[in-house]
């Protein structure tokens, strides 16, 4: 039997760091199984790349930069057109790819995985939402991550009869602990003390961090922050005015493996992110498998969806520092109170969240639709 053909086209791709691109990632590793799979996505420099990452094809645009964080992938609507696929898979926003779709008028069928609405560039939706939603009544199958972001999309609203919820997943094996991990664990608390909140993502505008920046002036603890981004200096000069620059770690930007001792050497983790273009929040899955509580913001998208609050952690409105000093003063008075919402997040995501019923759902759209 002949396997699906397959085109996953996003803005860029492993190893990018973003949420988007860790997702797709680990979709692609567990689809490539059962469907000859390839992926479109922009380079960060002025050069296109074609390279084999384990196993599979990707093809990497050569592009001028970026403009409102849309990549000039300008040739994107030529390889669109040459390489030949059954389904193509568009993750959004993304809206060179939207763009390029008309100009090539490829063959294959759509799918699209939508992450979430454009939300800091109104200006650039006000021309490009028309092409969007043309684009939307082409797919065959809209793909979300949670029913939140379907109530909560003017946009996806229109297309309640396309949208199929398949919730992201991650690979569990990653996070169970070996030895060499706890011991890395254990060097990291005796090196910044206890008790340990950490933050792991890129340094964005949507990511709140200022805020919970604000929070640490009333928190006896350290802040690990993991990640880097555009808002690095801005966020380092805002905790020296705060005066919490001596209890703030700037860990940077580290391997996938070193991260998870940072997750078992913590005791809460905190998500504080103020925007809703934060969709999910895969870090949240992360710190679950590694029985950690999780202190998350209550968006309109799939992030109180993973995070059941008073069961896995706690919920706080977004963009208030007051009630996360609250929270996470709550949760690091009560070792016991942590230890639950811990083993519940573990058993959330072992049942609810494993890469392998993400795929399993994802290819049987394909399947459907070929």
């Amino acid at each position: 039997m002949n396997r699906i053909r397959v085109l996953e086209i996003s803005k860029y791709y492993h190893p990018y760091n973003g949420g988007t691109e860790s997702h797709l990632f680990t979709l692609v590793q567990e689809l490539k199984k059962r469907v000859n799979i390839r992926v479109l996505a922009s380079n960060t420099r002025f050069k296109t790349s074609v390279e084999k990452y384990d196993g599979v094809d990707i093809f990497r645009l050569a592009s001028l930069g970026s403009f409102f964080s849309v990549p000039l992938a300008l040739n994107m609507p030529f390889w669109l057109k040459k390489i030949n696929a059954e389904i193509l898979h568009f993750h959004l926003p993304n809206p060179l790819s939207v763009i390029s779709y008309f100009l090539s008028r490829p063959k294959g069928k759509i799918v699209v995985s939508y992450h979430s609405d454009i939300v800091k560039q109104r200006f650039f939706t006000f021309w490009f939402n028309p092409f969007l939603i043309k684009f939307l009544k082409k797919a065959e199958a809209i793909i979300v991550t949670s029913d939140n972001l379907i109530k909560n999309s003017l946009i996806l609203k229109r297309f309640r009869y396309k949208c199929q919820v398949i919730p992201h997943g991650i690979d569990i094996d990653r996070f169970r602990p070996d030895r060499d991990v706890l011991e890395e664990a254990e060097e990291i608390k005796k090196r910044y003390g206890s008790p340990l909140i950490l933050f792991v993502g890129r340094l964005v505008y949507y990511k709140g961090v200022e805020y919970l920046l604000k929070a640490m002036s009333q928190i006896k603890a350290r802040l690990l922050i993991v990640g880097d981004g555009p808002l690095k200096n801005r966020l380092k000069r805002l905790a020296l005015r705060l005066g919490v620059s001596d209890k703030v770690i700037w860990i940077g930007q580290i391997t996938d493996r070193e991260i998870v001792a940072y997750y078992y050497a913590c005791d809460v983790f905190v998500l504080p992110s103020s925007v809703r273009a934060e969709s999910f929040g895969i870090v949240q899955l992360e710190a679950f498998a590694c029985r950690k509580p999780v202190v998350s913001t209550d968006l309109p998208t799939g992030v109180p969806f993973v995070n059941q609050d008073g069961k896995t952690g706690l919920i706080v409105p977004p963009g208030d520092y007051l009630t996360l000093v609250v929270a996470i003063n709550k949760l690091l008075a009560s070792p016991q109170l942590c230890n639950i919402y811990g083993q519940n997040g573990k058993e959330r995501v072992e049942k609810e969240f494993r890469k392998e019923q993400m795929a399993d759902k994802v290819f049987k759209v394909y399947k459907e639709i070929v």
